[in-house]
């Protein structure tokens, strides 16, 4: 098909079809000229236009009868009718039964261009909206959420329970067990699934705009509002909203929030005007939430009003029983996206996964496979393509020497050793505080600043 896009040109007059598919060729369009309705619903049926132009009064079937039939076999399809001056209640018509637009012979060809434009780029972007949307309720199956172990099937029992209703959800677990990966697949399998879900991070933005980013603004609500700014409340109207690191919102957005939650209504930053939403919520976080609480840090009210429902995701090392489906399900995936033909992993290889603590969860496991999938050169993973913290086997750091190969010379050696045990300890150190950086510099005795490059030489991010 045609990059611009494809036309189906319907006239009776020969002049007229002419004319109109040798304009529409200059365009950058694929045309294909036809001189009768019963045509035009034959080529439709056969060919995927993405608009088809097609003048009302024609001999034998009309130009609305032609409308209605390739509108039952392609409802999709953009038809532009065109007819004679005088018959605008017939064309009027014609839309009511889903044409796209009509045009008055003679009409303006520059308006004819912009009309046509303008509807092809609309259809294809609700191709590739629905595209989308295909593809993310595919993903978000619940059938593509690993795990058989009994905790996993808990989860998704509880998931099961929840997403044809209204009700809050809070989501617990640590970072890598997959929050995000529940709540969409809550959203897609609801009711809402045709409607927005929008992400937001608490913790990534900062205090002073996040009250703006929730609710949006008015111009000139404070300096660089230059103009209205919808929030994230209004941009999921009738879908959801997830909230996640809800933990480390502060205390004034906190009464905020409650606020929408008990009145279904809020204002924007500098406004005045009530406005009224039907937002589903779903919060996720890390935090130990009673002792937040009681620290002065979290409003009781708000959490009961987030703890509706209250899902624990469990850590990949309380379900190692999932991590040979895990491998499966990762080695399929990297297969494709690498071009790579990995088959199998070697029973020692395996032994080591099992055997490690999964600090960094599920993301973690899958950060390792895709890089021991890229590095193998044949078509099992074998145990010289781990990372070496995970070939000491975790916590029990003590090195084979008579099957050292991944040993190049001494201080190389060295070197792997105590970036791996440094990595081991920065997360667990930020586990330990909540990825508070601060308190995990501290603890560290680095400064900050020396903590974040550490993070970013190791790849350590807190997303879910």
């Amino acid at each position: 098909m045609n990059k611009s896009g494809h036309i189906l040109v319907v006239d009776d007059e020969e002049s007229m079809r002419f004319f109109l598919e040798e304009t529409l060729k200059k365009e950058g369009y694929a045309v294909v000229s036809v001189g009768d309705g019963k045509e035009a619903v034959r080529r439709a049926s056969e060919t995927e236009f993405d608009l088809i132009t097609m003048d009302i009064k024609m001999p034998g079937m009309s130009g609305l009868e032609a409308l209605l039939e390739i509108k039952k076999l392609k409802p999709e399809v953009v038809v532009i009718m065109i007819t004679a001056y005088g018959s605008e209640k017939i064309a009027i018509d014609a839309i009511q039964k889903g044409a796209y637009d009509y045009f008055t012979k003679p009409f303006d060809l520059d308006n004819l261009r912009i009309v046509i434009r303008r509807a092809i780029e609309k259809r294809r972007l609700a191709t590739e909206n629905d595209k989308l949307r295909r593809e993310l309720e595919k993903r978000y199956r619940f059938d593509n959420i690993i795990g058989s172990s009994g905790r996993m099937i808990e989860v998704l029992e509880l998931v099961g329970k929840v997403v044809d209703t209204n009700v809050t959800v809070l989501l617990h677990g640590e970072t890598g067990t997959g929050k995000e990966l529940i709540a969409k697949a809550i959203h897609y399998n609801s009711h809402r699934k045709d409607k927005p879900f929008i992400k937001m991070n608490c913790v990534a933005i900062p205090e002073t705009l996040l009250e703006s980013e929730l609710f949006g603004h008015e111009k000139g609500a404070f300096t660089g509002a230059v103009s209205r700014k919808p929030g994230k409340f209004e941009l999921a109207n009738e879908g959801t909203l997830f909230l996640d690191e809800i933990g480390d919102m502060n205390l004034l957005t906190q009464a905020k929030l409650l606020r929408v939650l008990q009145e279904k209504e809020f204002e924007r930053v500098g406004g005045t005007e009530s406005i009224k939403v039907d937002v589903r919520i779903i919060a996720a976080t890390n935090k130990d939430m009673k002792k937040a609480i009681n620290n002065g840090g979290f409003r009781e009210d708000l959490y009961y009003r987030l703890n509706v429902v209250y899902i624990m995701l469990p850590s990949l090392r309380e379900r190692k029983e999932d991590i040979p489906l895990l491998f499966e399900h990762f080695m399929e995936k990297f297969n494709k996206e690498l071009n790579k033909n990995i088959k199998h992993i070697a029973f020692d290889a395996m032994e080591l996964l099992m055997k490690y603590d999964w600090p960094g969860n599920v993301r973690e496991l899958e950060n390792v496979l895709q890089r021991a999938i890229v590095l193998e050169k044949g078509d099992t993973i074998t145990r010289e393509y781990l990372p070496m913290a995970i070939r000491m086997r975790g916590e029990d750091i003590k090195l084979d020497l008579d099957k050292a190969e991944f040993f190049t010379s001494l201080p190389h050696a060295i070197k792997g050793i105590v970036a791996d045990v440094e990595k081991q300890l920065i997360i667990k150190t930020l586990n330990s505080t909540n990825w508070n950086r601060s308190k995990a510099a501290e603890h560290l005795k680095i400064s900050r600043k020396s903590l974040h490059n550490k993070m970013v030489r190791y790849g350590l991010f807190k997303e879910d």
